[in-house]
This record gives structure tokens, sequence and C-alpha cells, in this order.
């Protein structure tokens, strides 16, 4: 995805001058920024300016924290703030930086019998569909979007099981694509439902609530070369900003994701 460009600058950090091309960088990263084709912009610009590769790896983030763990990534952008703090608290990272931020949310049919576009709360919304053992799809894969799930289901002191509550183990495109089929409900970042919506029957309820926050943070891995560094810097720097600012989907007008650099 990324092109190896000679001639870096900038942030201190540049790739060796040397005959041979420095190692590839491993990203492993959310699903939410691959499908939702941020990586195509962000990628492309570091190469160019400090002529590193980067291979994106596009996972949830339970996988991504899981492979930062093993030493099979140098570098993470995930979502899931309590897993990213265990994991920085093992040592397993060098550093923790914001990046940016959206919402995650509740979607279902566009026949919304039980009113949950419009509910009043988060809560009275995630009761409706229990008590009315509305047909829900989870990614059940230890995801960032799921994990959050997970918590909202605790909070709601209800325990999700029977033919109404379906785990698929994919990823949050290919979850929309499931839960617009059968015409159920689930929980999505953001990003990737405005960036599949114009292809969904799915909408999204009006819901104001803190707990549907969704941060995004890099982690440099533990043992990782300059080029993981160079990376989080570049993601946070106001180059970086711009680009995550800047970023459309098609037919929606507004940003995907809002830059939340704390620098």
């Amino acid at each position: 995805m990324a092109l190896l460009v000679s001639g870096c600058s900038g942030l201190g950090l540049r790739a060796d001058d040397q005959s041979q091309p420095p190692p590839d960088i491993i990203l492993a990263t959310t699903t939410s920024t691959y499908d939702t084709g941020l990586l195509d912009q962000l990628i492309p610009a570091f190469a160019k300016r400090y002529g590193f590769t980067i291979k994106p790896i596009a996972v949830g983030t339970g996988e991504a924290l899981t492979m930062g763990e093993r030493g099979e990534a140098d570098i993470l952008l995930v979502h899931a703030p309590a897993a990213e703090q265990a994991f920085m608290a093992a040592g397993y990272g060098t550093s923790r930086k914001a990046v940016m931020y959206n919402w995650f949310l509740l979607v279902g049919p566009e026949k919304d019998d039980l009113g949950i576009q419009t509910a009043d709360s988060l809560a009275t919304a995630w009761q409706a569909i229990a008590d009315n053992e509305a047909q829900f799809i989870s990614r059940g894969d230890n995801s960032g979007t799921h994990q959050k799930e997970l918590s909202l289901w605790q909070t709601s002191n209800r325990q999700p099981q029977g033919s109404w509550y379906q785990e698929v183990g994919q990823g949050m495109a290919a979850t929309l694509r499931i839960a617009d089929e059968k015409q159920a409900y689930t929980l999505t970042d953001e990003g990737t439902f405005r960036a599949q919506q114009q292809s969904l029957s799915l909408r999204a309820a009006e819901l104001t609530d803190q707990r549907l926050r969704n941060d995004y943070s890099v982690i440099v891995v533990a043992g990782s070369g300059p080029g993981a560094t160079a990376f989080s810097r570049f993601l946070i720097s106001e180059p970086g900003q711009s680009l995550i600012r800047e970023f459309r989907a098609a037919g929606y007008d507004k940003p995907l994701f809002i830059p939340d650099a704390r620098q």
C-alpha cells in the first residue's frame, strides 16, 4: 500500500541512508482505519515524507494487541483504552498517544418498531433490545467495538444469549452487511458505518452519551525500530492531524474521525 520514497526529512527521524532499504514497519490496526480508507491517506503521505514502508494488518484491537505482545507488530493503531492501558502496564509498549476519536453508533433496521432510533437515552435503547430479544449481531472478535458492546451489556445487567443474539467473528464492514441482510441491530464504529452507509438500509439511533465516545491511540511496541517512532510522531503532528481532519467518505460530507492529539 505504501511506497518507499527516498529523501526523508522532518520530525528528526529519517530512514538510514544506506544501500539497503530500512526494514518494513508492521502496523497492526483496527479494521475501521482500513475499511474506511483512512490508511490510504496516511500511509503514502508518511512514506513520501520519511522513506519508511508501512505494511498494515487489519484485525480487531484485541488481536492487534496480542500481535504486539508476541513481537509480531512494530506499532499499533487501536481503540480499546482499558486493554491498551493493560498492555502498557505490562511493559509491551514504549509510548501511547491519543490520535483521534469518533463515536460508536447503535444501528438497526429502517423499520424501527422498537423506537430505538428516537430513544431518549442509550440505556432505554439497549434495554428495549434486550427486553424484546430483538435480533442483534455482535462482532464477537474481541475488537474494540466488541469490547465496548460487552461493557454496555454489563452495565445494563443483561446477559445476551439465545437465538436472537449472534456472534459472527467478523470485521466491522462484514458485520454491518450481515446485520443489514438480517435487518438486525448492531454496535458499530461511526467511521465504518458512514463509509458503508450508501450500501446499507440500516439507520443510526440519535443517542448522546459519553460512553459511546470512541478513542483511538497509537502505541509504539517495545523493541521496534525508529520507523515506528516516526510513524507515531507523524500521526500526532500537524500534517498527520490535518489529513485526519480532512478525510471524508463518499456521500458523507463530515469528518469520519476527529483529530485529538494532545501534545
